[in-house]
């Protein structure tokens, strides 16, 4: 993408923004990432600490996750194996092509995470839905962490009582809610409480390793299946077009890193859009075979009778797969604090922004805002989680969310950043990017419309 003679500039400056507005400045930044100083110099001067392999690998680590666990769902419900790679296939062009448009804009704006882009680029009404966008996102992925929680217990709390799983559990300490509600007030509430959250790095590492051990497991319990594990049907077809609409949410949920990708791609050492081309096609070819690994092998061991998470599909007495449990416990746990962490940040910045208050003045108030945010926040994704049992539910919302991150919100920056442009004459490259843009957005549009429609009047409502 050539860029114009003309810079990007909006109303980014209407409601009085502060350099120092809260933490806004490393919001949702991936752990282990050291971005250069906004007032530098210049961008691409080998100031970054990151190379092209690592930054591979950072961007591979945002990508791979809890929605992991959805994948085998999603190939039963987009028809079968050929169906879910294709489907797969399609969406990686413009997920790969949202991360270079960002690149491209925060190179343009000179701004350093994905939201200080899109007020860059797209001005004050698209900055603030996408904050509010990130905000409800890390709310709900913080709902469907809880839930994750509550589902992994249950299958090892019923092989230690060893007790029927059918007939559910018969002691009140044993009991789904109880056992979510006491490791969130002993583990999670404790982690989340604090301004800065120290353990982003040792989070990063422990959901690299469960997420690749569970994806090995999976696979090896398809090739040498246990005798009890029969599938009852394998579709080799949609049951409607609109079936296979609804597996997009699971693969945006899944491939969704574009918010942690500006930083990443701003620590680097040489961070040119080329690269970063590259860099973000090798991250998401790996992410595409550890997600195509885990989704046909769940799919094939178990059918049209795959659970939304599929580690509950398998029996609470098997080894290999109660310590994959406990790798998605641990790292769930990790996990929630950051995600809130990157939510509270949000409406931080939006609440200074807002009142014009800068953090010096606002010490003590903040301290007290802060414990007021983070306790409404767990209370919430904790009484919705002991609520919503169903994973699959909260996936369908939130990944619905997860394309506007990915296509809605890069491709307005791309087609305000090309409209920005000062040419005499516009080549066919410039309207071939724009119009891809234009695409982008009402693919995403579409997505979110029909995805989240789905969810709220059939899902929610049943």
């Amino acid at each position: 993408m050539a860029q114009g003679t003309g810079s990007i500039n909006s109303d980014y400056k209407d409601w009085e923004w502060n350099d120092d507005a809260g933490e806004r400045a490393r919001l949702l930044q991936s752990p282990s990432v050291e971005t250069v100083p906004k007032n530098s110099e210049s961008q691409g001067n080998g100031l970054g600490t990151t190379s092209a392999l690592g930054a591979v690998f950072i961007v591979v680590n945002a990508a791979l996750g809890a929605g992991l666990l959805n994948f085998p769902a999603a190939f039963s419900m987009a028809g079968g194996v050929a169906a879910g790679i294709t489907l797969q296939m399609c969406m990686l062009i413009f997920i790969i092509g949202g991360l270079v448009i960002l690149a491209y804009c925060s190179q343009a704006s000179n701004e350093r995470t994905y939201q200080e882009v899109v007020w860059a680029v797209c001005g004050k009404v698209p900055g603030v839905l996408c904050e509010v966008a990130i905000a409800v996102y890390t709310f709900g992925t913080c709902i469907a962490f809880l839930i994750i929680i509550g589902d992994q217990q249950d299958k090892i709390i019923a092989a230690l009582v060893k007790e029927p799983e059918e007939v559910g559990s018969s002691h009140w300490y044993t009991d789904r809610k109880f056992t979510i509600s006491i490791t969130a007030f002993l583990l999670i509430l404790p982690l989340s409480i604090p301004k800065e959250i120290g353990f982003q790095k040792y989070a990063s590492s422990l959901s690299v390793i469960g997420t690749w051990y569970v994806t090995a497991v999976i696979i090896i319990k398809y090739i040498w299946p246990d005798k009890e594990l029969v599938p009852v049907e394998i579709p080799t077809s949609p049951s409607t077009w609109t079936a296979v609409f609804n597996a997009m949410p699971t693969i945006c949920f899944g491939f969704q890193c574009h918010v942690s990708s500006v930083p990443v791609f701003n620590s680097m050492k040489q961070p040119e859009v080329k690269t970063w081309g590259a860099v973000v096609t090798a991250a998401m070819v790996i992410a595409l075979f550890v997600y195509t690994g885990t989704g046909i092998c769940g799919f094939l061991t178990f059918g049209a009778g795959v659970e939304q998470d599929v580690l509950m599909s398998y029996p609470s007495n098997d080894i290999p797969v109660a310590l994959a449990r406990a790798f998605i416990i641990l790292c769930v746990l990790t996990s929630y604090p950051i995600l809130h962490f990157c939510g509270r940040a949000v409406l931080e910045g939006l609440w200074l922004r807002y009142t014009g208050i800068t953090v010096e003045e606002d010490v003590i108030r903040e301290r007290r805002r802060r414990l007021f945010q983070t306790i409404s926040w767990f209370l919430l994704t904790l009484l919705l989680a002991l609520f919503i049992p169903d994973i699959g539910k909260v996936i369908s919302v939130i990944g619905g969310l997860a394309a506007c991150f990915i296509f809605v919100f890069p491709g307005l920056c791309l087609i305000q950043a090309k409209l920005s442009e000062i040419q005499e004459t516009r080549a066919i490259s410039w309207w071939a990017q724009v119009s891809y843009g234009v695409f982008m957005v009402t693919l995403g549009a579409f997505i979110f419309g029909q995805t989240t429609a789905n969810a709220i009047f059939v899902d929610l409502t049943a």
